[in-house]
């Protein structure tokens, strides 16, 4: 962390919360990528700064309700905003596009603390019209693509190539690495409480299938395909068929991914011949599989 990370880490450590300034010093941060809820070690390990996900929580507890203009005000009519009195009751805040008035029109009311965030032309992400939204305080690098409609919370890392496709959801922290291909209907889990609870952790080049469903800290790690429609949860067994071997938490690197099936257990089960979809790894990503996953440098340019 740089010196302005440290200070922000010493006030929120102190003091449990932020004052309105710190409080939109602390969202700059988190969208410049000088401060982040997970980093990765030396070993490929995650380290998780469990004060970030803190102080990211605090800004819910603040409460409040206010409208919000659609689409996204500038970054100068958020910081009208007066978290430290925001009540319940509706406080609404006025931005330069319309304030209010515009908020109240279009239906969209939030917490105080997290405006939509509002992207420039010069931070080089491809933000499709048709209803996507990114949070403020959310990282979102350069030559990133979102196309509508998406969602990308308070806190997610979005890195540099990174396809965001139709109908996503990238959790609250959640990180996604460079160049991944998150496809249509993709969601990705969110997580906030316990502040040392790790996120759902996309390692670069991973290829995440349609309908795909990543949640409770679940780390998928780099090449790793998975082919539409596989969940996987802190619960789920990995069956790796390549190896002979049960995985749970973590997909390896450059494994291929399907939905396999295995008996349920009971005599009713066996009666009905039921059967539960169980992820099944069948091969490591090859020349073959590359191939079939390969991106066209056209769409993300």
């Amino acid at each position: 962390m740089n010196s302005a990370a440290d200070e922000l880490k010493r006030i929120f450590e102190e003091s449990g919360s932020f004052c309105d300034a710190h409080w939109f010093v602390f969202l700059d941060a988190l969208e410049k990528g000088e401060i982040r809820v997970v980093e990765q070690q030396a070993d490929g390990s995650w380290k998780v700064n469990s004060w970030v996900k803190a102080a990211i929580l605090s800004g819910f507890k603040k409460g409040g309700l206010s409208a919000w203009p659609w689409p996204a005000s500038s970054p100068a009519a958020a910081l009208g905003s007066d978290l430290g009195s925001a009540s319940p009751s509706g406080k609404t805040i006025k931005g330069s596009s319309g304030g209010s008035r515009r908020g109240e029109e279009s239906g969209f009311f939030d917490r105080p603390a997290f405006p939509p965030r509002h992207f420039e032309i010069g931070d080089g992400v491809r933000m499709v019209p048709g209803g996507s939204s990114v949070r403020r305080g959310a990282f979102v690098a350069s030559g990133v693509v979102i196309m509508p409609p998406s969602y990308i919370n308070v806190g997610a890392w979005v890195d540099e190539g990174t396809m965001v496709d139709s109908h996503v959801l990238v959790g609250s922290c959640a990180h996604i690495g460079k160049r991944v291909h998150l496809s249509a209907g993709v969601q990705i889990g969110g997580v906030l409480e316990p502040p040392q609870a790790s996120p759902v952790i996309i390692e670069d080049e991973a290829f995440i299938g349609g309908m795909c469903g990543i949640f409770e800290g679940i780390i998928v790690r780099k090449r790793a395909v998975l082919a539409p429609g596989v969940i996987i949860t802190k619960g789920t067994k990995l069956f790796d068929l390549v190896n002979g071997r049960e995985l749970s938490g973590e997909v390896p690197e450059n494994a291929v991914v399907v939905s396999g099936t295995r008996p349920a257990h009971g005599e009713f089960a066996s009666e009905k011949g039921i059967s539960l979809s169980v992820p099944c790894i069948v091969k490591y990503r090859d020349e073959k599989t590359e191939s079939s996953v390969v991106l066209e440098s056209a769409l993300r340019g």
